[in-house]
C-alpha cells in the first residue's frame, strides 16, 4: 500500500517546464548563436579569400611546395641549394627554429635558476646586482634587445674583424686556440667526418635520459628500504661512457677541420652567425630574467620551517637547496616556466628582424615569390601551434610526475 502511494505521488508530480527565460536553455540558444557567428565569420572570410584569389588568377592549394625555390639560405642544418623545392626550403626554416628555440631554453633555464637563486643570497652586492638584472631585462622589449645583441656582435669596436686587412696590425687573433670571434661570427675546429657529433649529442642525450631513469630507481628504492643510489656519479659516467662507446663504435676519427685567416678572411671550421648568436643570447637572457622570477618566487613559497628543520639535522646550505628547497619548489615553479618556454619559441620568429633565416624569414620570402599568402601563413601557423602544443604535453608529464600523491 505504502508503494502504491509513492507511485501515486510520483505519476501525480507535475513535469518541469521550459521556458526561454529558463537559465539552461538561455544557455544552449547562446551557444548556438556563438558558433553560428563563428562558422559564419569563417565560412565568409574563405569564400572572400577564394573570390580575390580568382579574381587575381592567383592559384590555390599547396602544389608550390613541390617547385623549385630559387633563392639561397644563409645557414642550413641539412643540404640545400637555390634548385631545392619549397618544402625542403621549409625544413630548413624549421630545423633553424628548432635549433635555436631547443638551445635558447637550455640556456635560459640555467641562467633563470642561477640568478633566480641568486636573488635570494644573503650577500647584499648578489642580491642588488641580480634585482637589476631581473627588472632591466624583463621591462624591455625582446625585439630591442634582439637589434642590442645583433649591432653588438657586428660592431668592430667590440668584435674584431674576420678580415685581416681591416684590423690595424694586419691579423686575426685567435680567442684561445684555433677559437676565433670576429663581427663575421664566431669560428671553432669541427670534425670532418659528421657522424662525431652525430653519435656525441646522441651519447649525451641516451647518458641523460638514463641518468632520469636512475633517479626514479633511487627514488623508489629509497621509499622501499631507506637507501638511495648515487644517481650523480652514475649520470656522470654515463655521460662520459656512451659518447666514448659511440665514438670508438664508429672507428675513432679523430680529424679536425680547424679555421685560419687567408688574405682576405677566416676560412675553414665551423661558424656561428652573428644572426644566430644575436637570436640565441636576446632570447635566453631575456626569458632568463622571467624564469629567475618565478624560481625566486617558488623557492619562497616553501615554509621556512622545511630549511629550519633540513638545518637542524646539520645538512649544509647547498644540501639544503638542491634536496630539500627545490624538489618542493618545482610543483609551483614548472607551470609558469611552461609559458615562459612557449614564449620563448614564439619570440623566435623575431629573427626576421635580424635576418636570421628561420621558418617566418623563410616562408615570408615564400609567400613573396608566389603569392600563396594564405597556404605560407597556415603552415606557419601550423607549425608553431604543434611546437606549443608538444612542448606543453612534455612539461605537464614532467609536471605531473613530481606532483605529491595523496593517500
Amino acid at each position: 500500500m505504502a508503494d502504491s502511494a509513492i507511485g501515486t505521488r510520483q505519476r501525480g508530480r507535475p513535469k518541469r517546464t521550459r521556458s526561454f527565460y529558463d537559465k539552461e536553455v538561455q544557455g544552449v540558444i547562446w551557444q548556438v548563436v556563438v558558433l553560428t557567428v563563428v562558422f559564419g565569420t569563417g565560412y565568409w572570410l574563405y569564400a572572400n579569400m577564394i573570390f580575390n584569389l580568382e579574381n587575381r588568377n592567383i592559384q590555390t592549394g599547396f602544389d608550390f611546395l613541390t617547385r623549385e625555390a630559387g633563392f639561397a639560405i644563409g645557414e642550413t642544418l641539412i643540404e640545400y641549394s637555390p634548385s631545392s623545392t619549397y618544402f625542403r626550403a621549409f625544413v630548413v626554416g624549421l630545423l633553424n627554429t628548432l635549433q635555436v628555440s631547443a638551445l635558447g631554453i637550455i640556456l635560459a633555464t640555467i641562467l633563470g635558476v642561477f640568478i633566480g637563486i641568486a636573488s635570494l643570497s644573503k650577500n647584499w652586492l648578489v642580491r642588488q646586482l641580480t634585482g637589476v638584472y631581473i627588472h632591466v631585462l624583463r621591462n624591455i622589449p625582446v625585439l630591442l634587445q634582439l637589434i642590442f645583441w645583433w649591432l653588438l656582435l657586428l660592431n668592430d669596436r667590440f668584435t674584431q674583424s674576420a678580415q685581416p686587412r681591416s684590423n690595424p696590425d694586419g691579423t686575426v687573433a685567435p680567442l684561445i686556440g684555433d677559437i676565433y670571434i670576429t663581427n663575421s661570427g664566431v669560428y671553432y675546429p669541427a670534425a670532418t667526418d659528421w657522424r662525431f657529433w652525430l653519435v656525441i649529442w646522441g651519447g649525451l642525450i641516451a647518458a641523460l635520459v638514463a641518468g632520469w631513469v636512475v633517479s626514479q630507481m633511487s627514488k623508489r628504492r629509497q621509499a622501499e628500504t631507506g637507501q638511495t643510489l648515487p644517481v650523480g656519479l652514475i649520470t656522470a659516467g654515463l655521460v662520459v661512457l656512451l659518447p666514448l662507446a659511440g665514438w670508438l663504435a664508429i672507428g675513432a676519427p679523430w680529424e679536425w677541420n680547424s679555421p685560419s685567416p687567408n688574405r682576405f678572411r677566416l676560412s675553414g671550421g665551423a661558424n656561428l652567425s652573428p644572426e644566430f648568436l644575436a637570436l640565441l643570447l636576446g632570447l635566453a637572457v631575456y626569458t632568463s630574467a622571467f624564469i629567475a622570477q618565478i624560481v625566486r618566487a617558488g623557492i619562497l613559497a616553501i615554509p621556512k620551517g622545511q630549511t629550519e628543520a633540513a638545518r637542524a639535522i646539520g645538512l649544509r646550505e647547498g644540501v639544503i637547496m638542491r634536496q630539500v628547497i627545490l624538489p618542493q619548489a618545482l610543483r609551483v615553479i614548472i607551470p609558469p616556466t611552461t609559458s615562459q618556454y612557449l614564449n620563448l619559441t614564439k619570440n623566435s620568429s623575431l629573427a626576421v628582424a635580424i635576418g636570421y633565416p628561420d621558418l617566418v624569414n623563410i616562408g615570408n620570402t615564400t609567400l613573396n615569390q608566389t603569392g600563396q599568402a594564405p597556404e605560407a601563413i597556415l603552415i606557419m601557423m601550423l607549425v608553431y601551434l604543434t611546437l606549443s602544443l608538444l612542448t606543453s604535453l612534455i612539461m605537464n608529464i614532467y609536471n605531473a610526475s613530481i606532483q605529491l600523491v595523496e593517500r
